[in-house]
């Protein structure tokens, strides 16, 4: 038994490592983000830090106008992001370990204000790191137990 504390224990520990080390690379996110060779300056993401260096805030930013948000923030031992999509519900998805140091991925966790569980909504997002200034986003959005993966391949704007 004591031998099963121990290792849940460790495990607990290294999971918690993994989660704040994912956040803190997030947060190296900070600044403003367009998809790469677009020279559409209507889209933008934004991501900022807030509450004290709690909390990551991403901001879809279209014709100068907010569009959506996610918030990335530590809960215990997980990190969560929390979508406030457009279409009037919030997902929340849990970090997935990695063994890839480059790839933050979060998986579906549940979600408030969806009126049918048919209904559209987010049900993945990982970010796969590149170089400090070019990023890949992908996510997917579950409708009627279908999943429709998208991606933006990203740049730091200058």
């Amino acid at each position: 038994m004591r031998i099963i504390c121990f290792l849940l224990f460790v495990f607990s520990i290294s999971v918690t490592a993994e989660s704040a080390s994912d956040f803190k690379q997030l947060k190296s996110l900070v600044g403003q983000w367009k998809k790469q060779g677009s020279d559409n300056n209507d889209f933008y993401i934004s991501f900022e830090s807030s509450a004290n260096g709690t909390v990551l805030v991403e901001n879809w930013i279209y014709k100068g106008v907010s569009h959506s948000l996610t918030l990335y923030h530590q809960d215990g031992q997980s990190l969560l992001a929390t979508h406030y999509c457009p279409q009037g519900n919030q997902p929340r998805l849990k970090l997935q370990q990695s063994n890839n140091p480059n790839l933050i991925s979060f998986e579906f966790l549940d979600v408030t204000n969806l009126k049918s569980p048919t209904d559209s909504h987010q049900h993945s997002l990982s970010f796969e790191f590149l170089d400090e200034n070019t990023l890949v986003r992908n996510e997917s959005y579950n409708k009627d137990g279908k999943l429709t993966p998208s991606h933006l391949n990203l740049v730091r704007q200058q």
